[in-house]
């Protein structure tokens, strides 16, 4: 394992060195990945294009990363920003804004989300390439598109020292796997009961899960406070990168998809010009939702709210926005 470390932190610096010009490229490309992109980025482009495929891309994000976090907390794995410091390792790296998460580093959950994610867009592009064209030349260009999109995740993560190679490697594997199963079974027209049980029962099953694994000696705590002793800056360490916060995302974006669903299950008539405009707008929404500050303490009021928030992003991009505008146009047309 120390061998991993040590080619990963070299292949971190030879990366820093080598393609420090692109460096802005690198941190644009691990904001892409970020599992929360999945849900405020990519899932509403998706939405309004395919709904079934939109609908995918929202269970699947959250499953996905659900599982990431379980692994994490079962693996322990390092990150190199703090390996480093910890083992008084030689390197000339720099540390960057989305260094610092606080979660353990094995799988990678930026390159396992956005595996799983992505893999349902271009497999549904895909199909619809090969449906209009019957080429399959043509309809395997969305998979080259995916290949070099999780190598540029995985580099970047590399890059800024959040992860190092081989847990990048374990994540992309974990998530396509993830993204091909899942995505054969998406929860389309399910009763709001089964998202409440799946919503409730992974937040559930995760806290007595944590309760147990605590009750046998096991420290969860301790990414936090390595995290924290060794981010070069205190402000770069964000609450919202704790597991927690991203079990609290996950169950209340499932509780909102189901939501959505029981108030208007067939969603909104609206032709592909409207579909644009309820595009701009939710994006523009999902912006706002997404800058709003939380209060840090107590912490459960900011896990409330974080749920909360998530619960919001669906209703906003499926019944909100499309709603509006539907009302709005159909009136103007009477």
């Amino acid at each position: 394992m120390e061998t991993l470390y040590t080619h990963g932190v070299r292949m971190a610096e030879s990366l820093q060195h080598g393609t420090k010009s692109y460096e802005r490229f690198w941190l644009v490309i691990t904001h892409l990945g970020d599992p929360k992109a999945a849900f405020l980025l990519v899932f509403p482009f998706t939405y309004f294009v395919s709904k079934r495929a939109g609908i995918a891309v929202i269970w699947v994000a959250a499953i996905s990363e659900w599982l990431n976090l379980v692994l994490k907390w079962v693996l322990f794995g390092q990150r190199p920003y703090w390996w480093i410091r910890e083992t008084g390792f030689s390197a000339k790296v720099n540390q960057f804004a989305a260094t610092c998460e606080t979660g353990p580093g094995s799988p990678s959950g930026h390159a396992m989300v956005t595996a799983a994610v992505w893999w349902v867009v271009v497999s549904t592009l895909s199909r619809a390439i090969k449906s209009k064209t019957n080429s399959a030349l043509i309809a395997a260009l969305p998979y080259l598109f995916y290949v070099a999109l999780l190598v540029a995740v995985g580099l970047s993560r590399i890059y800024i020292l959040a992860h190092f190679p081989h847990q990048v490697v374990a994540g992309s594997i974990t998530g396509l796997i993830l993204g091909v199963v899942l995505g054969q079974r998406v929860p389309e027209g399910r009763s709001l009961l089964f998202f409440c049980k799946i919503s409730f029962g992974l937040l559930l099953s995760t806290v007595l899960f944590h309760v147990a694994l605590q009750q046998i000696g096991v420290d969860f705590s301790w990414s936090i406070a390595v995290a924290k002793k060794w981010c070069s800056r205190a402000e770069w360490i964000r609450l919202d990168t704790t597991p927690f916060s991203s079990l609290t995302r996950d169950c209340g974006a499932l509780l909102g998809l189901g939501l959505t669903q029981h108030w208007r299950p067939r969603g909104w008539p609206l032709p592909m010009g409207y579909r644009a405009l309820s595009l701009a707008l939710s994006s523009m929404g999902l912006y706002h939702v997404n800058r709003l500050p939380l209060p840090v303490r107590p912490l459960s009021l900011f896990y409330c709210l974080l749920f909360l928030k998530f619960v919001i992003v669906p209703q906003l991009v499926m019944v909100l926005v499309p709603g509006l505008i539907y009302f709005v146009t159909n009136k103007k047309k009477d």
